[in-house]
């Protein structure tokens, strides 16, 4: 067994843990910069605080607006899976969370307010980017909600500081980025949670080399009612209910985390379409624990 460095913050509503294999003399260096990406990245793109330049750029309806590369692309990747999946994952369902409870900053608890009515059918279609001068339009008054791409993106970005280690993982509440090998020198073991049962893996698997991320109704239940959990259909307003979750095993975690839950939102038929149109592995779990897989180059599921 190799030696191992570890280390966890609490960021993103949630704990990272990075673990890196074969102990390197700048490893520290290189873990502390993986992590401060999280933070980057959550400064930039959470709706729950007001200072970040996400909800700057909210404030600011109708103006083509120069933003920073790291929003530029969490909004235009978004805006594309909103485009694949027919509105199935919308970026611009901010206030509706907010409405459903879902509106308090996890450091503080502090709640936030959106300050104005937004229309009924606000959707991805009033969101535009400029790739050529790096602006974003927004059309209407709206909410953003990079939810479903920053985490995705943050792990990329640690997992591209750490690749000069080699064997390495990057574990930020359920989405996870791995290389090379654990510290039994064999790829990474991949627990993926029950939905029903706490604290228990419905299916583990080996991977290296992949982003694992998993969408499940299991996560969050909306404070407004309890029963109701925190991946709404967009085109609905309410939450979806033909699946329990979604794993997607895919190059990036900016990928598998965006098509987990657009997948989660169109259920079994139509989300494994999606994922078989983009080549990944995914497994979808019923409420009744059926399983729907979808193999893709990594082969991790079997039926």
């Amino acid at each position: 067994m190799s030696d191992v460095y570890l280390k966890s913050v609490a960021v993103m509503d949630t704990v990272v843990t990075i673990q890196v294999c074969g102990r390197e003399r700048d490893c520290a260096q290189r873990v502390e910069a993986a992590l401060e990406w999280f933070l980057r990245i959550e400064a930039c793109c959470s709706r729950f605080d007001e200072a970040s330049e996400v909800r700057q750029l909210d404030a600011h309806v109708g103006d083509a607006v120069r933003v920073s590369d790291t929003l530029f692309e969490a909004v235009q990747f978004a805006l594309a899976v909103a485009e694949e999946s027919g509105g199935a994952f919308d970026p611009t369902v901010g206030r509706r969370m907010e409405l459903r409870g879902f509106d308090r900053e996890h450091r503080t608890g502090r709640r936030t307010h959106t300050r104005f009515e937004e229309s009924a059918a606000v959707s991805y279609r009033d969101v535009s980017v400029d790739p050529e001068h790096r602006t974003i339009t927004l059309r209407q008054p709206l909410v953003l909600d990079l939810g479903a791409v920053a985490k995705g993106l943050a792990v990329d970005m640690a997992a591209r500081e750490l690749a000069p280690l080699g064997d390495f993982a990057v574990d930020a509440g359920g989405d996870l980025y791995v290389a090379g090998h654990n510290p039994h020198g064999v790829p990474w073991s991949v627990g993926i949670r029950h939905p029903r049962l706490d604290d228990r893996a419905i299916e583990t698997i080996a991977v290296s080399g992949a982003a694992v991320c998993t969408s499940g109704d299991y996560a969050r239940r909306a404070p407004t009612d309890g029963a109701s959990h925190h991946i709404i259909d967009p085109r609905t307003g309410a939450s979806t209910c033909a699946l329990a979750s979604v794993t997607v095993v895919a190059p990036t975690a900016l990928v598998a985390d965006a098509l987990a839950t657009a997948a989660f939102v169109l259920g079994p038929v139509h989300g494994a379409a999606l994922l078989e149109r983009h080549g990944v592995d995914a497994l979808l779990l019923t409420p009744a624990l059926e399983r729907r897989i979808v193999s893709g180059s990594y082969h991790c599921f079997q039926a």
